[in-house]
């Protein structure tokens, strides 16, 4: 993949999606250094001098895949970077997590903008590599003995069910949680709750297993209830809070009304159920239903699982997240939250995707 550094920026081609060509990557590059500029003033920065009939076809290229804006009329339109390819850029993660919590430029409030941008999530070659990974599960599963398919979903339900609890600081390790889940062995030295958090996770996944049908097509009732069966007997409030939430590591500050939080679960539902790839479907609600912390506590893990409930209704491998580093997790959730890029968070659910699909079901 080629990157181009800049003042501690890296920014992803365009030509690497597939769909540009070189000089257009470096007018994206102007225009991501310059802001909103005319196009005399890209003109001037290119590189290889073109007249301005040439570079006025490139721009409508580049407008029509909706990499940037323009603003104005006549002589004095501008071009800038759009919402959907700041959603989808590469991200310094590094660079950006140097600097502290409250000295980063971020967005604090949440954004309804954001959900008309959810769109062309993976680009062309991600999805064929998604769906490549897709056919290699399906093979798999398919000359498995019933037994043998039986228990490699046992041990993935396992890992997930550890890894998951594991990310919202439970102590438990993945061989106590084995014991927990096949044998309802309580590990000693760790709290009640812990024991109920992991518990909890094997009930909603079962629950999930047996009436993956239903996640064809989504809902407010069927968000509240993965919610319910996730935190149950954990003293956690049912459905939509009426609270302020705080979230530990970010400047970010989810909404605070109930009607809103209950418009930006309803926004959700259309975008993922109106959204055709089935990857993207199960990436959003992964990642809006943590933006959106619709919910006291346990909105993470109600991600999570939604996301796998999605993949489980369509056939394909379910995320077991068990090699991922929380702590890099949690920096892309929060590179979402403060900056509404999805570039970091993506590559991880390839990452675990391509894990689950290698390490199950052999």
């Amino acid at each position: 993949m080629i990157r181009l550094s800049h003042k501690n920026e890296t920014i992803i081609m365009a030509q690497n999606k597939g769909k540009l060509n070189k000089r257009q990557d470096e007018i994206i590059v102007i225009i991501e250094r310059g802001g909103a500029l005319s196009i005399s003033q890209i003109q001037e920065k290119i590189s290889d001098k073109v007249s301005k009939i040439t570079l006025n076809r490139d721009l409508k290229k580049i407008l029509s895949l909706g990499f940037i804006e323009s603003k104005g009329r006549g002589r004095s339109i501008t071009y800038e970077l759009s919402g959907h390819f700041n959603l989808i850029k590469s991200f310094n993660v590094e660079d950006y997590f140097r600097t502290e919590t409250d000295k980063r430029s971020a967005k604090g409030r949440f954004n309804f903008g954001i959900f008309a941008l959810l769109k062309n999530i993976f680009m062309i070659e991600e999805k064929k590599y998604l769906q490549d990974l897709n056919k290699e599960y399906q093979k798999n599963i398919k000359k498995l003995p019933e037994i043998i398919l039986k228990k490699e979903f046992e041990r993935l339900i396992i890992e997930l069910s550890w890894k998951s609890s594991q990310i919202e600081g439970n102590t438990y390790t993945l061989l106590e949680t084995e014991a927990l889940i096949k044998e309802n062995k309580e590990a000693m030295g760790h709290k009640k709750e812990e024991a109920i958090m992991i518990l909890n996770h094997k009930i909603t996944l079962d629950y999930i297993i047996k009436n993956k049908n239903d996640f064809k097509n989504i809902s407010i009732f069927k968000i509240e209830n993965i919610h319910y069966l996730l935190t149950k007997n954990l003293g956690i409030s049912r459905n939509v809070r009426k609270t302020a939430v705080g979230i530990v590591g970010t400047k970010y500050r989810p909404l605070d009304n109930k009607w809103q939080i209950r418009e930006a679960l309803e926004k959700t539902c259309k975008v993922i159920n109106e959204e055709k790839n089935i990857f993207a479907k199960a990436l959003l609600f992964s990642i809006l239903i943590a933006y959106i912390q619709p919910f006291e506590d346990g909105n993470k893990r109600t991600s999570r699982l939604l996301g796998n409930a999605i993949l489980m209704a369509y056939d394909i491998c379910p995320l077991s997240y068990r090699s991922v580093d929380e702590t890099e997790y949690k920096k892309a959730v929060i590179i979402f939250y403060e900056q509404n890029n999805i570039d970091y968070f993506k590559k991880l659910f390839t990452e675990q995707f391509e894990f689950a699909v290698k390490n199950y079901f052999k």
